[in-house]
């Protein structure tokens, strides 16, 4: 029995080599207390889930104890390795897994996820609008993956609509007042689309529950996919190629539908004003013409799926992701910035893309 203690004084501790030897099968026993009033006690083993207990101990110094058998191989190794680190966290704030969210809990109890991702829930969770969000599980995966999601959020909704703005006046030059018709449904598909466009390929902490064992293959395929085919994997989580092809896919599915639907949308309020403006001004009934609603959302629907997707993912899971965030970490102001500014560069180059797109396939022509 391997025994290592932590006190609140002294960063000492004593723990025999067999605790630490990966190869070595006998029981080690882990001890640390913190600075609460409470008696934590986990109980890991590489066959069971973590459970915590809590005796009252108003003078005596706190501890966790971690107790179980020998490390496993592969994932087992990492699970463990996560709960450890979680439970550590939650026992730096004094909390127990029954003062957190249940999916977060269940995560926890199965290793899914590192102590990170519980302290940086707790930091969010000081942020009485943040703290609000991460009650509702999409807010709360995507916060927990990216602290600065709600911040890339309104930079895209904020600046969509200038920039879609800018482009379609870039584009159509002296024919933008001629064409405010069009230049209108755009407008509206783009802030009716930004949001979508930041919420599916925005990078994940899984908190899903486990697949009915009933489930069929193809959801259990899609099940295990991440959300954006580039995203970092987390300790003990891994993602094959075809698990991040079908990550492109399923988004693509998904914003297909959401660019069709906003076209609809966009392309109806339009028709209701040419009708309105051919109503009082006669003379405008002659250049004016409705716009064809099912071939326009199909062709930006199919734009969004492909064009927008790709972009995003890239954008999410690979610049920011992967590139700015371990550069600028700890200067959130400037990664902020840099992350504006990207993004609104790529908001500007969509709807050029847009344009010259829908012109191309016929559904949207120059006026002379």
């Amino acid at each position: 029995m391997a025994t290592a203690t932590f006190s609140r004084l002294t960063t000492q501790f004593i723990a025999s080599p067999s605790a630490y030897n990966h190869h070595h099968l006998s029981p080690t026993t882990l001890t640390f207390p913190f600075s609460t009033t409470q008696f934590q006690k986990l109980s890991l083993t590489s066959n069971s889930s973590p459970r915590i207990g809590s005796l009252s101990s108003p003078r005596g110094p706190s501890f966790i104890t971690f107790s179980g058998g020998s490390d496993g191989d592969g994932d087992g190794d990492a699970g463990e390795r996560n709960r450890a680190e979680a439970i550590m966290a939650l026992a730096e704030v004094g909390r127990s897994l029954d003062s957190i969210p249940k999916d977060l809990a269940a995560s926890i109890e199965a290793g899914r996820i590192p102590g990170s991702i519980v302290r940086r829930f707790f930091e969010l969770e000081k942020s009485p609008l943040l703290g609000w969000l991460l009650r509702f599980g999409g807010f709360k995966e995507r916060l927990l993956a990216d602290d600065l999601f709600l911040t890339k959020v309104g930079i895209e909704c904020g600046v969509g609509i200038f920039t879609k703005t800018a482009a379609e006046l870039e584009r159509r030059k002296e024919n933008f007042t001629k064409e405010l018709d069009f230049v209108f449904a755009d407008v509206v598909m783009a802030i009716i689309a930004d949001f979508m466009l930041v919420w599916l390929p925005a990078p994940t902490v899984s908190l899903r529950p486990s697949l009915a064992v009933t489930a069929g293959g193809l959801n259990k395929f899609f099940y295990g996919c991440p959300d954006n085919a580039f995203q970092v994997a987390l300790s003990g989580t891994s993602y094959s190629f075809l698990q991040r092809i079908g990550a492109i896919v399923r988004n693509g599915t998904k914003l297909f539908f959401v660019g069709t639907s906003a076209s609809m949308i966009g392309t109806g309020a339009t028709n209701l004003i040419i009708t309105a403006r051919k109503a009082i001004d006669k003379s405008f009934a002659g250049e004016a013409e409705d716009v064809p609603i099912l071939s326009t959302s199909v062709a930006y629907g199919v734009y969004m799926a492909v064009s927008s997707n790709l972009r995003y993912q890239i954008l999410a899971g690979v610049i920011e992701q992967r590139i700015l965030e371990p550069l600028l970490h700890q200067n959130k102001l400037i990664l902020s910035a840099i992350c504006f500014a990207v993004r609104t560069g790529n908001t500007f180059l969509g709807s050029l893309m847009w344009v010259d797109y829908a012109r191309w396939i016929g559904i949207q022509k120059i006026r002379e």
